[in-house]
């Protein structure tokens, strides 16, 4: 490798996000600034295993930051340590890391800018072990990557998810119905709790609170009771009756992460109304809060993490994440963020903020 960093390469992996094309921005520009040729790799991993790439240029990155998605597009079924490809009708993986190296090398890329969540960097740290040398940039909706206070995308989709909350009043109140919405997050409450409190949801349901069905019909018994005839219920994707398990929509085997999460919006409505008699509907906002603008806070956010990232490379620090923590962008190790999931501490200031102005976890 040569002591200074002259062409690198620059990857979203995942699913998209608001903000990714401000990174793009930021690191492209920064780069071509002090003298770096940017390459763009197609569709995340994938583009490096298939060898996908095309040169970015100044004016390829121009009026991108109020631009949702990615302009280099994404995968989420990519893992160099284990792509999955069809044998015998099955699908089998194999390790396909020699091959990028050698694709990495062919492009003549001194080094290259991760940008993506737990499993983009679980694959960084995988590559690393091959003599790759990455910076990443941590990227998700769901605000579930260890080691950094905040991602940028979190913001938009709450934005979305509380605009969506606020909207069901009218007609909840109307109709005086149980509305209940599921929300994006996986694993993680993040967005179903922050929303949740932004709008002032009655009930707000999150994996890291296991809720009992219960006490969330008494709840709404008890809005009805006193004089109010709606109840709305923010539920998280991957949240889960005490004692039962999380609701999976489908299995995808040809996914790295084949598990989708979905239906708990339903089952919950379900059961309100067979448990109270109330009228209930359910909402699936879905993949709505991973579209559109970005927020001006995702889009300042973004352009300082790829900033960062550029720094990160001028001064040959690879192996690092950059990261938000306590105000501040720095930088941690990506082997000690790989694989890891950032959950809500049943302690979190918004939790105790939530239970005491009103709402309800369902416990």
């Amino acid at each position: 490798m040569p002591n200074q960093i002259k062409r690198i390469g620059m990857l979203t992996g995942g699913g998209d996000c608001p903000g990714l094309n401000a990174v793009i921005r930021a690191i492209t520009r920064a780069a071509l600034s002090g003298g770096m040729e940017v390459v763009g790799i197609e569709d995340g991993y994938l583009g490096l295993i298939q060898n996908r790439m095309r040169g970015l240029s100044w004016t390829d990155v121009s009026n991108l930051l109020t631009q949702g998605g990615t302009i280099l597009g994404a995968s989420n079924r990519a893992n160099p340590s284990a792509y999955l490809v069809p044998e015998n009708g099955t699908w089998v993986a194999k390790d396909v890391r020699d091959e990028v190296m050698r694709h990495v090398q062919k492009q003549r890329l001194d080094a290259l800018v991760v940008i993506g969540g737990d499993g983009t960097m679980a694959g960084a740290a995988q590559m690393m072990e091959r003599g790759c040398c990455i910076v990443g940039v941590p990227k998700t909706i769901d605000n579930d990557l260890w080691g950094t206070d905040i991602t940028f995308g979190h913001d938009t989709a709450v934005h979305i998810a509380t605009e969506a909350l606020d909207r069901v009043h009218t007609t909840a109140s109307s109709h005086h119905r149980v509305m209940v919405v599921e929300l994006m997050g996986r694993y993680s409450g993040w967005i179903a709790l922050n929303a949740g409190c932004a709008a002032g949801a009655d009930i707000i349901l999150i994996p890291e609170i296991p809720f009992s069905f219960d006490k969330v019909a008494e709840r709404c018994l008890e809005r009805s009771k006193f004089g109010s005839r709606f109840t709305i219920v923010a539920v998280g994707e991957g949240a889960k009756p005490a004692g039962g398990q999380q609701l999976v929509e489908r299995i995808d085997p040809s996914s790295p992460d084949p598990i989708r999460l979905g239906g708990v919006g339903k089952f919950v409505a379900t059961e309100i109304e067979a448990r109270t008699g109330l009228e209930s509907r359910a909402i699936v906002l879905g993949h709505v809060q991973r579209g559109g603008t970005p927020t001006a806070r995702d889009r300042l956010l973004a352009t300082a993490f790829g900033f960062h990232a550029f720094e990160l490379l001028e001064q040959r620090r690879f192996g690092r994440l950059v990261v938000e923590r306590e105000g501040k962008i720095s930088s941690l190790d990506i082997k000690d963020v790989a694989g890891k999931v950032r959950t809500v501490p049943t302690d979190d200031l918004m939790v105790r903020a939530v239970r005491a102005t009103g709402s309800s976890f369902g416990d």
